[in-house]
């Protein structure tokens, strides 16, 4: 059961990524999370949605991939704060915990769009790279981080709306080129219908669904 009870936290900054997409930045404020982790963050209304931190977990500030949604409760108002202004932030949660507690056993990372922010959070922490990482964003320019991952562990884009130098069309036409392992873990996050093909496709080549380990985006 989540922790009802908040902190607050100053915002640093708002940055825009591209079109919709931003980064927000807040002072830490002595949270502590292990990457992976989640928290609510509310609104002067008390709207809140939960975002997943992207941040390592000894850096300054804490940071938060968001994607505006038209019409959303929170994004929106989260897009339009000033540095300054506090915002309220639950104590941590979740189960997600990538690339930890599995041993020495090999892992990949699969992410969609936001949900690129667990495993943000986890190589800003963590020296242990992964064996691949497949990005899938809308637009190249959407890809937050990817230069950072690329160097950290092999990094392939998949970007599905526009053509460039990187895969066009969806992270799940390159599940074939992940590097092959009977102890192989598979942690997804993004958009439910991504976790769900891939967890369908995987499955379907044999690996034991506890080896999938899923992290469900919804936006608002």
């Amino acid at each position: 059961m989540i922790n009802l009870d908040y902190s607050e936290h100053a915002v640093v900054s708002v940055t825009t990524v591209n079109n919709d997409l931003f980064i927000l930045s807040v002072e830490r404020n002595g949270l502590v999370f292990i990457p992976g982790d989640c928290v609510a963050i509310y609104t002067d209304t008390d709207k809140s949605r939960p975002y997943s931190i992207a941040s390592g977990a000894q850096q300054h500030e804490l940071q938060f991939v968001i994607r505006m949604m038209d019409g959303g409760e929170v994004s929106p108002w989260l897009m339009n704060r000033k540095p300054g202004e506090t915002i309220r932030i639950t104590p941590p949660f979740g189960w997600f915990r990538p690339g930890q507690d599995i041993g020495k056993a090999p892992f990949v990372f699969l992410a969609t769009g936001t949900g690129i922010a667990p495993f943000l959070a986890y190589m800003e922490t963590f020296e242990k790279p992964p064996k691949a990482c497949l990005y899938g964003v809308r637009q190249e320019a959407d890809a937050i981080g990817f230069s950072n991952l690329r160097n950290f562990c092999p990094t392939t884009l998949a970007v599905s709306r526009e053509k460039t130098e990187h895969h066009h069309g969806r992270l799940t036409d390159l599940l074939s080129t992940l590097p092959q392992h009977d102890e192989m873990h598979y942690y997804c996050c993004g958009l439910e219908s991504m976790v769900n093909d891939v967890s369908d496709q995987l499955q379907a080549n044999g690996v034991k669904l506890a080896r999938i380990h899923r992290e469900v985006f919804f936006h608002g």
